[in-house]
């Protein structure tokens, strides 16, 4: 049995899992929303050449915060007012579901690999940022997506309509 939770005294609900990954995202968000705003708490964690890449160019980052919260938010919002376009929408979200998987999957796996020396990266790599990859952001992604996947299969009502108690 799925756990869901009851939005506003409603009845309408939206599975537990699925809320949890609009968290997930919304974290992802706000670090790239406090960056592009010139907020350096955690940066260390992405890299040094990935901070490289977008210096002089932070305001970018409001783009790619913002694209994260809708894809944080979305699938809630659209669980929670009954999937208009369904089949799109839904398509959309597990599309999305697996980028996050396997990007964060694959980095998750790599990071760690070069972190126990088993990958030797031919030039080197930026230990904090690998650290950062490893243990925080791509793992984050990774859950993410498995906390989506499970939201979705609870929340496949074939008639588009809300799952009430």
């Amino acid at each position: 049995m799925s756990s869901s939770v009851e939005v506003q005294g409603k009845r309408n609900t939206i599975p537990t899992s699925l809320v949890a990954a609009g968290v997930f995202g919304t974290i992802h968000a706000v670090f790239s929303l406090l960056w592009a705003a010139g907020g350096t708490w955690l940066l260390w964690s992405v890299g040094s050449s990935l901070q490289e890449s977008f210096r002089g160019r932070e305001w970018l980052l409001f783009f790619v915060g913002g694209l994260k919260f809708v894809a944080a938010l979305g699938p809630v919002m659209l669980a929670y007012f009954g999937w208009p376009a369904r089949k799109f929408t839904r398509v959309v979200c597990w599309i999305g579901a697996l980028v996050l998987i396997v990007w964060g999957g694959l980095n998750t796996i790599t990071g760690n690999l070069v972190l126990a020396g088993v990958i030797s990266p031919e030039h080197g790599y930026d230990r904090a940022g690998m650290i950062g990859h490893a243990y925080l952001w791509d793992p984050l992604f990774l859950v993410w997506g498995i906390t989506l996947v499970v939201g979705l299969f609870a929340k496949g009502n074939p008639r588009g309509g809300h799952t009430s108690r």
